[in-house]
């Protein structure tokens, strides 16, 4: 009898996968529609400048990012554009050439150089080098808190002290007291895999949540704090179940906030994303993918996979069979009450 209900009960779960994960899928983007960091329409020509040896669309678009303050733009578009130098940085070899001295090209160069330094094995001797790059592009532009985002990423590759690390922070909040990139580096720099630990990076990215303005990203610094500790892959109490679903449901809030299919909040929400997925929370992580649209980034994914589209296609493919699975086979007349669609 036993064996005979563990039957019907895998019987009826398979029945629900097969007759509501085609309707669940179909309310999500086609995976070939799924774009993996993509550009947004500001930043897109100005690559397809970079692209053809041409520096002009780069300069343009950050100058305006530095004329109007627009520093969590312009923090993004210089990750995006030193990115794209990594393989092609001959359009940045000609702006230099023409403005040594630029503010916005050098940093680009900062910050190319930074990320060089990360992948290499003679990171601890390329760090060293990167510092002069930072002054001089802090140097350049002294209201920008972009160049101290890179330096406070750059303490925390040279072993930093806490103290170093702080006097850098006062410095950079001092610029733009609600940066969202700079409170990214701290809590890196707070957590267990760095010189804090879970509760540390829990603690700072409560407060700065609690600090945030209205519609904030920083909102949700504990969502990443959250997928810090998941990512350890060591035991929870329930304490920190507690804290970490406590910062989804924050992360949730603030993503209603934005229009569905908003390539802003695209990183917020891939990373709530995975924490929803990994907390067993499938409606909820289903309705993120609904909101993320066609944006998929590669944080967090490149954290646990060298495949980060393909490990978000298989994770939107994963939830849909799991909610299938809660939902009843048949509703009154047969007809299904698909709740989710």
């Amino acid at each position: 009898m036993v064996r005979t209900m563990s039957f019907l009960r895998a019987l009826t779960r398979t029945a629900r996968m097969i007759r509501h994960t085609p309707r669940l899928s179909e309310s999500l983007v086609p995976d070939d529609a799924v774009l993996l960091d993509a550009p947004d329409e500001r930043l897109a020509p100005a690559l397809v400048a970079a692209a053809e040896g041409e520096y002009e669309g780069a300069a343009k678009l950050l100058a305006t990012t530095r004329e109007s303050a627009e520093w969590e733009s312009r923090d993004r578009y210089v990750a995006r554009l030193a990115a794209f130098a990594r393989n092609r940085d001959e359009w940045l070899g000609s702006w230099l050439g023409a403005a040594p001295r630029d503010a916005d090209a050098l940093l680009v160069k900062a910050q190319l150089a930074l990320a060089r330094a990360w992948e290499s094995p003679a990171r601890a001797e390329l760090l060293r080098e990167v510092g002069p790059l930072i002054d001089a592009a802090a140097d350049a532009e002294p209201s920008d808190p972009v160049p101290w985002r890179i330096a406070l990423d750059h303490a925390r590759g040279t072993h930093a002290t806490h103290t170093a690390f702080e006097a850098l922070w006062e410095r950079a909040i001092r610029r733009s007291s609600h940066h969202y990139g700079c409170h990214v580096a701290a809590l890196q720099y707070l957590s267990a895999q760095w010189y804090g630990s879970h509760r540390e990076c829990f603690d700072f990215a409560e407060q700065a949540a609690a600090d945030a303005l209205p519609g904030s990203l920083i909102q949700a610094l504990p969502v990443r704090a959250a997928f810090a500790q998941l990512l350890a892959s060591e035991p929870t109490t329930s304490v920190q179940d507690d804290r970490i679903d406590a910062a989804a449901d924050l992360a949730i809030a603030l993503s209603a906030d934005y229009a569905a299919g908003d390539p802003w909040p695209a990183e917020v929400r891939n990373t709530l994303t995975y924490v929803l997925v990994s907390r067993g929370r499938w409606a909820d992580a289903l309705a993120q993918f609904r909101l993320i649209g066609p944006y998929a980034t590669s944080f967090p994914w490149t954290s646990v996979t060298d495949d980060p589209l393909g490990q978000f296609l298989r994770a939107r493919d994963g939830v849909c069979i799991e909610v299938a699975y809660t939902m009843p086979l048949c509703g009154r007349g047969g007809r299904s009450r698909d709740h989710y669609s």
